[in-house]
């Protein structure tokens, strides 16, 4: 049994890609997308009939040239996850617009639409999840949005007070970003040795993971952004890590036995619970750098290539 076979075992595998080729591939539970994965997708030549049906149905749909582009992303993005929950038999990840996360209402109204979106293409609510930035404004949109049951994802997760704030939201699941934590590190600190448990990223997710389960949270731990598989291999039995296709093949080439790393009823964790405020939340993200600049980077980077993705959309 190679260790991708393994690791399912005890870990549900999502699919961190948009590639409908790949999913089919390596048959995960779930399957998650983001404006960089679509962006990608969308120019790639045998998705072009989805980008036409996106322009045809936006421009029946009329508004101004904003508008337009908002309902050709969104309605993208909704027909792409329709064709992957036809593979997977559990959920899609879909994101709102990052250019709405300092913006709770704004992220409300939009993740409200592509819900209706996927419920017209008949896929249930059950069957997506929101993904929205870790800001303060996206974990309350979150908030409302799971007490009006809708379920969402929180990404672009760095630090120890977004995964609490996302707790005491009640969010479904959050998404630490594992690789993106080690690269600030090894950039601040470049003669510091990060491999194997000394991995910050992965010392992030099981601090995180053993928090939630010590003190009985719901929100499932995704660990996300993996930049080598001895990552994937020390955070075994998390609740579900999403991983790239090249990440899933190279486990799956992988013989040897695969060591459960997390156990949900096996933890060492010190940490108090207690809901954070907005000012606390704010505090402690002030004080982690790491996590204040991989947050303001990441969503930087999802409105760079969701503005790309307009371009590619609008030159129909």
């Amino acid at each position: 049994m190679n260790q991708l076979e393994q690791l399912k075992l005890m870990t549900t595998v999502v699919a961190d890609t948009g590639d409908i080729d790949a999913i089919r591939q390596f048959c995960p539970v779930d399957a998650t997308t983001n404006p960089s994965l679509m962006l990608k997708a969308a120019q790639d030549p045998k998705y072009q009939y989805l980008l036409e049906e996106s322009r045809s149905w936006a421009l029946q749909q009329g508004g101004d040239s904003q508008t337009l582009l908002d309902n050709m992303s969104d309605y993208l993005g909704v027909k792409l996850g329709a064709e992957i929950t036809s593979i997977v038999p559990g959920r899609i990840s879909t994101e709102v617009d990052a250019r709405l996360s300092f913006n709770t209402q704004a992220t409300l109204k939009r993740a409200k639409r592509i819900i209706q979106l996927y419920e017209e293409q008949g896929i249930a609510r059950d069957r997506v999840l929101i993904k929205i930035a870790s800001t303060w404004e996206g974990i309350q949109a979150a908030k409302q949005l799971e007490q009006e049951g809708i379920q969402c994802n929180l990404t672009l997760l760095f630090g120890f007070s977004q995964a609490k704030a996302c707790a005491d939201a009640g969010a479904f699941l959050i998404s630490p970003f594992v690789g993106r934590i080690l690269d600030w590190y090894k950039k601040a600190l470049p003669e510091q040795d990060f491999t194997g448990q000394n991995d910050p990223g992965v010392q992030s997710v099981s601090r995180i993971y053993e928090f939630y389960k010590q003190h009985g949270y719901s929100t499932i731990v995704m660990g996300a952004s993996f930049r080598n598989i001895n990552e994937i291999q020390l955070l075994a039995g998390c609740d579900r890590l999403t991983i790239s296709p090249a990440l899933m093949q190279e486990l799956a080439n992988t013989d040897e036995r695969l060591e459960r790393r997390l156990h949900p009823h096996q933890t060492s964790q010190q940490d108090p619970s207690g809901e954070l405020t907005q000012d606390a939340f704010r505090w402690d993200m002030n004080e982690d750098a790491m996590a204040t600049e991989k947050l303001a980077e990441g969503i930087r980077n999802f409105a760079a290539d969701q503005r790309k993705l307009e371009t590619l959309l609008s030159q129909g």
